[in-house]
C-alpha cells in the first residue's frame, strides 16, 4: 500500500511542476500587461475629461489617443510573444548550411548595425557545417541575440559572429562588447519574463533556448562586466 502511494506521488510530480510553471508564466504575463493597461485607463479618463470640457483641445486629445494606440499595440505584442512562447515548437527541418545561414543573417542585420554604430565582424569555419534544422527558427534565435547585443551596446560597439566545428556539433558564437551581465543574473536570463531592460518582453532569450533545445542543441552564455557577453549555440551536425 505504501509502495502504491509513493508511485502515485511520483506520477503526480510532473503535473505539479507543470502547474508551477504555468502559474509563474501567467503571473509574469499579468505583470507585463499591468503597466500598459494602467496607461490606457489614465489616458482614456483624460480624453473623456478633455472632450467634456468647454475649452476642449482636439490636438491634445489626439495626442492622448495616440498614446492609447501605442499601448494597445504594445499589449498585442506582449500577448503574441506569450502565445509564441507557450506554443509547442513545431520544426520543419531541412539540411541547413550553418555558415550560409549566419552570413544571410549578417547581411540582413548589417544596415541596422550601421545605424547603431555597431561594427559587425564575421568569422566562418573553413569547412561545411550542415545541420538538420528549421532555418526560419534558427534565424529567429540569431535575431533575438542580435537585438540583445544591440541593447547591451547603446553607444555602439562590436558584434562578432563565429562558426566552428566541435566534434559532432556545429557551433555558432554571438559575442558583443557591451556592458556585460551581472554574475548573479547569468542563471536567470533564460527564465521567462526575466529582463533587466525596460521595455523588453523578457521572452526573447527563453524562446531562443526553447527553439535550440527542440533541435537537440544547447545554448549558454558567458559574460564579463564592462567587457561583453558571448552566447554559444551547439547544434548536432547532420549524419552523413
Amino acid at each position: 500500500m505504501f509502495h502504491n502511494r509513493r508511485k502515485n506521488t511520483q506520477a503526480q510530480t510532473p503535473k505539479v511542476s507543470e502547474l508551477e510553471e504555468l502559474s509563474r508564466l501567467t503571473g509574469g504575463l499579468a505583470h507585463e500587461i499591468k503597466n500598459p493597461l494602467s496607461i490606457i485607463k489614465v489616458n482614456l479618463k483624460l480624453i473623456s475629461e478633455e472632450l467634456a470640457s468647454k475649452e476642449a483641445n482636439p490636438a491634445r486629445a489626439a495626442r492622448k489617443i495616440d498614446v492609447v494606440r501605442k499601448e494597445t499595440d504594445r499589449l498585442e505584442q506582449i500577448l503574441e510573444d506569450f502565445l509564441r512562447y507557450i506554443r509547442k515548437t513545431e520544426l520543419h527541418p531541412v539540411s541547413v548550411d550553418i555558415n550560409q545561414l549566419v552570413m544571410d543573417m549578417a547581411d540582413f542585420y548589417s544596415p541596422q548595425a550601421a545605424s547603431r554604430s555597431i561594427t559587425l565582424r564575421v568569422a566562418l569555419d573553413s569547412g561545411q557545417l550542415i545541420c538538420k534544422a528549421d532555418a526560419d527558427m534558427l534565424k529567429q534565435v540569431l535575431l533575438n541575440l542580435f537585438i540583445n547585443a544591440q541593447q547591451a551596446m547603446p553607444d555602439g560597439g562590436d558584434l562578432m559572429l563565429r562558426t566552428q566545428k566541435n566534434g559532432p556539433n556545429a557551433v555558432i558564437i554571438v559575442s558583443d562588447t557591451g556592458k556585460g551581465i551581472e554574475p548573479e543574473n547569468l542563471n536567470k536570463i533564460f527564465d521567462a519574463y526575466y529582463s533587466t531592460k525596460s521595455g523588453g518582453s523578457g521572452l526573447g532569450l527563453p524562446t531562443s533556448r526553447k527553439i535550440i533545445e527542440a533541435h537537440n542543441g544547447s545554448i549558454r552564455v558567458d559574460s564579463v562586466l564592462q567587457k561583453g557577453s558571448s552566447f554559444t549555440i551547439q547544434l548536432p551536425l547532420e549524419e552523413k
